[in-house]
């Protein structure tokens, strides 16, 4: 079985759809959650009701800086009492990490046909956009800060810059402060479950044949 991050001497590109948002912006701006979950909703509202949407929160609750990722999934967990459709993989009690990404991959591809992913993760960044969170397409890099070959992951992706990156990428994820990754995670989560509740409540539900 070929899986979609197997490596493809001839990959197709895919065509960019107008729909498709990119953003970046300051975790503490008062309307933060509100411009990410409605970027967020304006990528998936494309998506089809048939197409199952997996969040993938990439990370480890053994380096603060890189513990977003979990932290946002167990935040997600919380969040979902209603039900709105989450798919979830990456809490701070069953962490996806370098160690089990490639298998996690696999059993999501397995389970699931044709998943839509959208990939959570921590980054390091330049000094005036520590405390950023961007919104890109296509799939995020783990690994690529602290120089690990990791398989990329989602369509697209939601990654908060927690720290200066440039010079010794692990110490640096070590001794990012707490406080800053735990609202960057709350607020990550706030927007993504906005956003896939919008996107419950605008998906037409298929009619049957009336004889």
């Amino acid at each position: 079985m070929k899986l979609p991050f197997s490596k493809d001497s001839s990959p197709k590109a895919k065509e960019p759809s107008s729909s498709l948002q990119t953003m970046k912006i300051l975790h503490s701006e008062s309307n933060c959650i509100e411009l990410l979950s409605e970027a967020l909703f304006a990528s998936i509202q494309h998506v089809p009701a048939h197409q199952p949407i997996v969040v993938v929160c990439v990370g480890t609750d053994r380096s603060t800086g890189d513990a977003l990722g979990p932290l946002v999934g167990s935040q997600l967990k919380r969040l979902d009492l209603n039900g709105s459709g989450i798919h979830l993989y990456g809490t701070l009690d069953n962490p996806v990490h370098a160690m089990n990404l490639n298998d996690t991959l696999t059993t999501i591809y397995q389970h699931y046909n044709n998943p839509y992913i959208l990939a959570v993760d921590a980054c390091l960044g330049q000094l005036t956009s520590v405390g950023c969170i961007q919104l890109g397409q296509g799939p995020v890099k783990p690994g690529a800060g602290v120089n690990k070959e990791l398989p990329p992951v989602g369509d697209m992706h939601v990654t908060g810059i927690v720290n200066v990156g440039g010079f010794m990428e692990y110490f640096v994820l070590q001794n990012t402060r707490l406080s800053l990754v735990m609202t960057m995670a709350e607020t990550i989560a706030s927007s993504i479950h906005a956003a896939l509740l919008m996107k419950r409540r605008w998906t037409p539900i298929p009619l049957g044949k009336i004889d």
